[in-house]
């Protein structure tokens, strides 16, 4: 077992390194960066779901449909929403504050920074495989509490990113910070609730029979990671800060960072 395991984790890396080469090569001939989070999107819920039916014995089972259908679908939702954005843009302006802080190398940091990209996204495709094979063929009432977290997930992150395209449509609100609806309780709301999805697969995959189930627990930890540490909320925060200045350092005061919580006066 320990060596299926260890080949999945391999064709995982070597799958995810691929497919960000795609998207470096994507992103030079067009010039526009957002293309990257669309590819990097699909990318991780092609290979999630191919993790998912990766045959333990047979044909998948009840469970390798459930988590393969879950990470599809989250696949799905955000990267289109996500491809939408990009179309109606030239240039994503974080990856656009990387490119002229790199200067002259743009392009081949542009490359190194992808491929570890790549690399902190292998231990979210492998918990979605670890959940994908706890050790019983029946559905139990915790893959299900997996699935209304995702649901959950999805639904809080759909609604976020529903509320700042309203808001940003309105000509009244051009150079405000959006500080309605969710986006009153948490600066990055649509990323809180990314990162709640992830909850699902520790949920689904921890069990007291399971071994390997604690490696579902890499999903929210790294998700977290990303979102708050590294290409989430750091350059947004800071192309905010350029963009709307005073403006964005009184909502930084007021407002909780990541998780929802009531405003400061």
């Amino acid at each position: 077992m320990t060596l299926t395991y260890l080949a999945a984790l391999v064709l995982i890396a070597a799958s995810l390194s691929l497919l960000m080469a795609g998207a470096f090569l994507v992103q030079q001939r067009t010039g526009n960066s957002g293309w990257v989070d669309t590819i990097w999107t699909f990318s991780l819920g092609l290979v999630g779901a191919a993790a998912a039916l990766w045959p333990i014995a047979g044909a998948p089972n009840a469970r390798q449909w459930l988590v393969a259908a879950l990470v599809a679908i989250w696949s799905l939702r955000l990267g289109i929403h996500i491809a939408i954005r990009t179309a109606g843009i030239t240039d994503d302006p974080r990856y656009a504050a990387f490119a002229k802080e790199w200067g002259l190398n743009a392009p081949r940091r542009m490359f190194i920074f992808l491929q570890n990209q790549a690399l902190g996204t292998i231990p979210l495709a492998f918990a979605i495989f670890v959940a994908a094979r706890v050790p019983n063929d029946a559905l139990r009432l915790q893959d299900f509490l997996g699935v209304m977290i995702l649901i959950v997930g999805i639904a809080g992150e759909a609604l976020a990113d529903a509320q700042l395209k309203t808001f940003r449509e309105n000509p009244a609100n051009k150079g405000r910070v959006c500080d309605v609806g969710l986006w009153r309780w948490s600066r990055h709301p649509n990323y809180f609730f990314e990162w709640f999805g992830w909850l699902a697969y520790p949920v689904i995959g921890l069990s007291l029979d399971y071994p390997w189930g604690p490696a579902t627990l890499l999903a929210p930890v790294f998700m977290y990671w990303i979102l708050v540490h590294v290409t989430g909320i750091p350059p947004l925060e800071q192309q905010m800060l350029r963009s709307r200045g005073e403006r964005y350092r009184d909502y930084q005061l007021r407002t909780s960072r990541f998780f929802p919580l009531p405003p400061q006066a």
